[in-house]
């Protein structure tokens, strides 16, 4: 499969890549700081600015799929627009567990013990995946990780839902990197959540 990554620098973006590549796929590394990308076979290393959609369309166009590892300073509409324009028909988005239920109709974000510093950056994710569910186009994912995402070993597995936070037993909310990345990967090849959001947690 031929898959870009968006954000291929950062953290999840990196794992994701390496991951993607491990498992054979054509991977096209996209990120403003093209030497923070992994250099790994199988990993075409490309510098580019998500926020231009004309000048993105040009580098994802022959993808199969779009991972997004972004910001979400860069609009739904904006990403959206250049995959369409690339004629690319996927899109799958890292977004946060800020919007996942711990209750009917109650979100993490809403909670007491959720960070006031970080619901800035956590509503910017809520907003783009409402702008997903109106989306009819694209085939969309969405996915929001455990609340917390650690360095950890790779255990190489994990436990999925789709709007409710996931906890074990302490009522805890966690995953490594590595496990993230190979949500995100499985997903990309077996494609459970069309047009859905989808979560993941120990």
């Amino acid at each position: 499969m031929k898959i870009a990554v968006l954000g291929a620098s950062g953290r999840a973006g990196s794992e994701i890549t390496r991951e993607l590549a491990a498992r054979g796929h054509a991977v096209t590394a996209i990120a403003r700081k093209r030497e923070a990308i992994p250099t790994v076979a199988g990993v075409t290393v490309v510098q580019g600015d998500a926020s231009d959609p004309v000048a993105l369309a040009a580098l994802i166009k022959g993808s199969d799929v779009v991972v997004s590892a972004l910001h979400f300073d860069i609009p739904a509409a904006s990403l959206l627009s250049a995959l369409k324009s690339a004629g690319v028909p996927r899109l799958l988005v890292t977004g946060g567990a800020a919007s996942l239920e711990i209750a009917p109709g109650v979100r993490l974000i809403h909670t007491p013990e959720f960070p006031e510093e970080w619901k800035v950056f956590a509503q910017g994710g809520i907003t783009f995946l409402d702008a997903l569910k109106a989306e009819t186009e694209i085939d969309w994912t969405f996915f929001s990780p455990a609340a917390v995402i650690e360095e950890t070993p790779r255990l190489g597995r994990f436990r999925l839902g789709t709007d409710q936070l996931v906890v074990d037993d302490k009522g805890e909310s966690r995953i490594g990197f590595s496990d993230y990345a190979i949500a995100m990967a499985n997903e990309v090849e077996q494609h459970r959540f069309s047009r859905r959001r989808f979560t993941a947690a120990y």
